[in-house]
């Protein structure tokens, strides 16, 4: 598994309840470009619309050998899920008022592009400074540690 992107604020900003690999529909400009490890998920986000999810405002550079057939960079484009899938996780977002969010991007082992995504609940002010806390008090046990 070749990891091209990952979305590093995503653990920080919210509760992560439930992961789901999804496959993306891609076009071949965006596929290179994804080889080439140019992508960005920091402000990256999945959304309904009839039916079907779509991820928005997920940056694939264009690619860099491209023709004026080159892709959008921010273009919407939609996630590959089963349908049981598709209703299970609209019916957990309308119920509990969650929201998904893309984690990472990748090639799975048959080369195919997939994206991770996640059901997140946002966290409050003091969670996020309790998970500042918490890494800090680790960083100094493991430098007394290695003394």
């Amino acid at each position: 598994m070749k990891v091209v992107s990952t979305n590093k604020k995503a653990r920080f900003q919210y509760h992560l309840l439930e992961t789901y690999e999804a496959g993306i529909q891609l076009l071949g400009t965006e596929v290179k470009s994804l080889r080439q490890g140019s992508a960005s998920l920091s402000e990256a986000f999945c959304k309904f619309e009839d039916g079907e999810l779509y991820l928005l405002n997920a940056n694939i550079s264009q690619y860099s050998h491209g023709t004026h057939w080159n892709h959008d960079p921010l273009r919407k484009r939609k996630l590959l899920l089963h349908k049981k899938e598709l209703l299970k996780i609209s019916q957990k977002v309308r119920e509990r008022g969650l929201t998904i969010i893309p984690t990472k991007i990748y090639f799975n082992d048959r080369g195919i592009a997939k994206v991770e995504i996640a059901l997140a609940k946002g966290k409050r002010l003091y969670d996020k400074r309790e998970d500042i806390a918490k890494r800090d008090m680790e960083r100094r046990l493991k430098r007394k540690l290695d003394i």
